[in-house]
């Protein structure tokens, strides 16, 4: 897919998406036309349905359309802004299917099955959640922190500076010192698991 982007990336006129989203008949179908596949195989990538992903490039034109007046073409390339669209749309739609299926699936006594893991998981997969979750109490906070950030909310790493105001270079190498660790301690886990 990296040769996808960097050809989507080479072949968008910045003024193109300017322009797409004046009323530019042309350029939007430009636009389309040039990206549409690299957002596609994104939001599907992400959302695991190509009826899910198809709604979420829809949304992400719709707001080309409404919004690529304000698209900034010296924070980056058009590609790069439709994939952060495209991505955020996508994470957005999979945590609402996540909170409308906490809902469907809580008892009628309003606990939520979902915020208890181990009411559904076999012994060995609340072994792994609670060595798991020790691993990452053991991390310094700020480690904890940056990889809670990347993966329960999906955050890139220059997204978490911003949210930790931290200069990015910091989360980058707490993210992969914390992943390092984690790593660390999962593999030695499983020879031990093995051994046993």
């Amino acid at each position: 897919m990296d040769t996808v982007i960097q050809s989507a990336a080479s072949t968008i006129d910045p003024k193109v998406a300017v322009r797409a989203g004046t009323g530019d008949n042309h350029a939007f179908n430009q636009l389309y036309d040039q990206s549409s596949t690299v957002l596609f195989s994104l939001a599907l990538r992400i959302l695991g349905s190509r009826e899910e992903a198809a709604d979420v490039l829809q949304e992400v034109y719709i707001d080309v359309w409404k919004r690529a007046v304000r698209y900034d073409v010296g924070r980056g390339t058009p590609i790069a802004w439709l994939i952060t669209l495209t991505r955020s749309r996508a994470i957005d739609r999979l945590r609402a299917s996540r909170h409308q299926l906490r809902r469907q699936a809580s008892p009628i006594d309003g606990t939520d099955p979902v915020a208890m893991p181990g009411q559904f998981e076999s012994p060995a997969d609340q072994a792994l959640r609670t060595v798991i979750s020790k691993i990452l109490e053991d991390l310094p906070k700020v480690n904890r922190q940056a990889i809670e950030l990347a993966y329960y909310e999906g955050l890139l790493p220059t997204e978490i500076a911003t949210r930790l105001d931290q200069p990015l270079d910091a989360v980058i190498t707490r993210l992969k010192l914390g992943m390092g660790k984690l790593h660390e301690s999962l593999h030695s886990y499983w020879e031990q698991d093995l051994s046993a």
